[in-house]
């Protein structure tokens, strides 16, 4: 059940994020990822080595959609008060898929080939997603796909790279 509310949350957090770039309602939004954030780190075992973990994608997050920015490739809708870095929805994206990788995504643990495919795959159709749903525009949309195909693909086997380094939650032993 709790790798499902993740799940959710995580969805809820996505669409929370795009529509309110495009729709003017980012304050909401990055609140609602906050809340989500918190609720995920009142959960972990490893409290401190989780927000760790939230932060180095926070960081990985801000890199790598300050390049697609600042290469033209991607042109986002609510820039914020740092218009030349990534805005803080789009950190507050990364955040959230970082509370997914030990939850609802622990399955890609560990298969970091399978996680790169993956990201490689899924990563430019979420932006792409975000894009039609009016939270971004397409600067250069051949080189924005060919981009965030490279980044994701080495992002989230890095990801999970990462969140292995955090302690999990052991089904306690049944000593006889």
């Amino acid at each position: 059940m709790r790798k499902l509310i993740n799940f959710v949350l995580f969805q809820l957090g996505w669409f929370a994020c795009i529509l309110g770039a495009a729709y003017g309602y980012v304050t909401a939004a990055v609140f609602f990822c906050l809340a989500v954030t918190g609720f995920h780190l009142w959960q972990s075992p490893a409290r401190t080595q989780e927000a760790s973990l939230l932060l180095k994608i926070a960081l990985l997050g801000i890199c790598a959609d300050t390049l697609l920015l600042q290469t033209g490739s991607l042109v986002f809708e609510s820039k914020g008060l740092l218009p030349d870095l990534s805005p803080i929805w789009m950190v507050s994206l990364w955040v959230i898929l970082g509370c997914t990788l030990n939850e609802s995504m622990s399955w890609l643990r560990g298969r970091y080939l399978l996680a790169g495919v993956l990201g490689a795959i899924t990563g430019p159709l979420s932006y792409l997603a975000g894009v039609k749903l009016g939270a971004a525009t397409w600067g250069n949309e051949t080189q924005a796909l060919v981009l965030l195909a490279l980044i994701w693909a080495i992002a989230m086997p890095l990801l999970f790279w990462w969140a292995a380094k955090v302690p999990q939650n052991q089904a306690p032993s049944r000593a006889n």
